[in-house]
């Protein structure tokens, strides 16, 4: 089919990102994920004319497209979980007001995977076989570390020639070309519980010694690599009047090459305890690797092409701090592109939103760019 794609009805896009919307799915609920899957599943047949795979394991449902029976080419990849505990639709109900579309996930990402599934339709409305060897998973686990879909987000991959992540563009409609990799660490120091009144010197205080760490672990930043390691989460001690015999701080770390991670990884196994009688223990590590800008490049360039063939351009380009399930198909070396979700901002925050008018480009951009890849 031609590369000018009819303007579709933006009313469609926004009703199906609705019914998503509308359907909670923390990551951590299994029960709201598999509504959430069930949801889009019975949305995704009826768009695609094709039923899902439900794909489950430890409890969490993966959706699965297989368009065709030819040779897989192009894998279109989102996820359907949320950070957003159940009730949240109660504060922040779904709303569209002034082009701006409101609601838990609609941005993270739940706008995304109804482009994808609208993009295929579109390509596949005159003929069905112009879809052949397009795959579209959206997995159930993204938001917390992709445990139970990294191995099958990677075999999926390595069968394709190409991955388009429909994950949120940039407020500026800027697709990622490059994202920086994960490490995450659980730092635990354990010292010697004693009476904070009556004989404190006999105890070891887990959170004294856990202060002493946190200045080492911040000090493993290094800005000119674009590395940060950040202590987040802490928590310590029993009650108000005990010395507290344990501590624990989350770390969060980003890289932008393999080295850096490494490193740091390195580092943070190499902590040693500062208090006589304390010990440490250092559980996590490498996350997701860095997506360097030089595995999506002729993607990149390709979509810019369509973009200003279309006349939707300029489409800018731009490398980020977060990561995506797209960093270990990056990773593994196949082609892989980022951010082709609807434009926005504020994933994980209480202003999280889609710009309504970037909906009808970005599928219109996605169309053409699966068109060019598998013409």
């Amino acid at each position: 089919m031609s590369s000018a794609v009819t303007e579709p009805a933006l009313s469609a896009l926004v009703d199906d990102i609705a019914t998503l919307v509308r359907v909670e799915s923390p990551s951590s609920d299994p029960s709201a994920l598999e509504h959430s899957a069930s949801t889009l599943a019975g949305l995704g047949e009826e768009r695609l004319g094709t039923p899902a795979e439900v794909l489950v394991d430890d409890g969490v449902p993966h959706l699965r497209w297989r368009l065709g029976t030819g040779p897989r080419r192009v894998l279109l990849l989102g996820h359907h979980d949320t950070v957003w505990p159940l009730g949240t639709l109660a504060e922040m109900p779904f709303a569209v007001t002034d082009g701006v579309m409101r609601g838990p996930g609609c941005f993270d990402m739940k706008a995304g995977i109804v482009l994808a599934i609208h993009a295929i339709a579109d390509l596949a409305r005159d003929d069905p076989a112009a879809v052949d060897g397009v795959t579209l998973l959206v997995t159930g686990d993204e938001e917390v570390g992709s445990t139970t879909s990294r191995d099958l987000i990677e075999s999926e991959a390595a069968d394709h020639e190409a991955v388009l992540v429909c994950e949120p563009g940039m407020a500026d409609g800027a697709v990622k070309v490059a994202r920086k990799g994960v490490s995450l660490y659980t730092v635990t120091a354990h010292g010697h519980a004693a009476h904070a009144g009556l004989d404190p010197e006999q105890g070891v205080n887990a959170l004294v010694e856990l202060a002493h760490q946190v200045p080492r672990i911040d000090a493993l930043d290094d800005p000119e690599s674009g590395t940060t390691v950040t202590p987040t989460l802490a928590t310590a001690g029993t009650t108000v009047n005990t010395v507290p015999d344990r501590a624990t701080v989350q770390v969060d770390v980003r890289v932008a090459t393999d080295a850096e991670q490494a490193r740091v990884d390195a580092a943070m196994h190499a902590l040693t305890p500062v208090l006589d009688g304390a010990r440490l223990e250092v559980a996590g590590g490498a996350n997701r690797p860095p997506m360097a800008p030089t595995t999506g490049a002729g993607l990149a360039s390709l979509a810019v092409g369509v973009a200003e063939r279309l006349g939707i351009g300029p489409l800018p380009t731009r490398a980020v701090g977060g990561a995506s399930d797209g960093n270990f198909t990056a990773g593994i070396g196949v082609p892989t592109l980022d951010g082709l979700g609807p434009a926005g901002a504020g994933a994980h925050a209480r202003d999280e939103h889609v710009l309504v008018d970037s909906l009808v480009p970005r599928r219109r951009l996605l169309t053409g760019l699966l068109e060019e890849l598998l013409s």
